[in-house]
């Protein structure tokens, strides 16, 4: 299969060389001036990973996500000339499965995309942590199905993004295994673990938000403070 990435960038120069690059690499491309243009393109569902620049005129990359969101789970790779831990903080919690500082190395922005792509298009275990085949994982209410790709809390369906699908994987399909947050990185990101900050923790938080009747008293996925996380084995 041939992804198709979505670039949107107001720089002519950026737009033009990742075009250049990614299409080398085998992808095919789209362009978009503005958040608003990568919102039409989610909307036509032909966009398998958007690369979005925060900075931008008429909608800015960080409410495009968040509209993106409502109609898509495909990987969102921020990219962003504004590097502080709270700028990369809010990104992930708008719905970015990544933030890619500029001025950045193409080698490790190619990277990063291929393994965003992975994680969207995965079947089976996830990066060499074993993981048993039937496929349907559950604890209580909480059922996931690696079959449907389908999460279900108390019988309602819960939409995921692959970040958060892949974490609540590892976790529940290992009941009661404590995961640190660089293990977690590591196996889901399928890269080291190097200065991460708080990137694990906010997924976290989002899918207590999704799963939980109370996320800040959860009943499977707890946190084992000082060591990292486990989903609770519940019969």
């Amino acid at each position: 299969m041939k992804h198709t990435i979505l670039i949107c960038d107001d720089d002519e120069d950026i737009l033009s060389v990742l075009s250049i690059y990614l299409e080398g690499e085998g992808y095919n491309t789209q362009k978009a001036r503005n958040g608003r243009q990568a919102v039409e393109a989610a909307e036509k569902g032909e966009v398998h990973l958007f690369l979005l620049d925060v900075m931008m005129p008429v909608m800015d990359g960080i409410r495009a996500a968040v509209k993106i969101r409502e109609i898509s789970n495909a990987p969102i790779v921020f990219l962003s000339a504004k590097a502080e831990e709270t700028d990369r903080i809010l990104g992930l919690n708008m719905g970015g499965d990544d933030y890619v500082t500029k001025p950045f190395n193409p080698a490790e922005l190619f990277a990063r995309v291929r393994a965003a792509l992975r994680r969207y298009s995965a079947l089976g275990g996830i990066n060499g942590v074993p993981v048993p085949e039937t496929g349907v994982y559950s604890t209580g209410g909480l059922v996931l199905d690696d079959n449907k790709k389908l999460v279900t809390a108390d019988g309602a369906e819960v939409a995921l993004t692959p970040v958060e699908f892949n974490i609540l994987k590892l976790l529940i399909s290992n009941p009661d295994r404590v995961f640190s947050s660089e293990r977690i990185y590591e196996t889901v990101w399928d890269e080291p673990a190097f200065d991460i900050s708080k990137t694990v923790s906010v997924h976290v938080r989002h899918i207590r938000e999704k799963t939980e009747i109370n996320p800040k008293e959860p009943r499977y996925l707890k946190t084992v403070y000082g060591l990292g996380y486990k989903v609770v084995g519940v019969k």
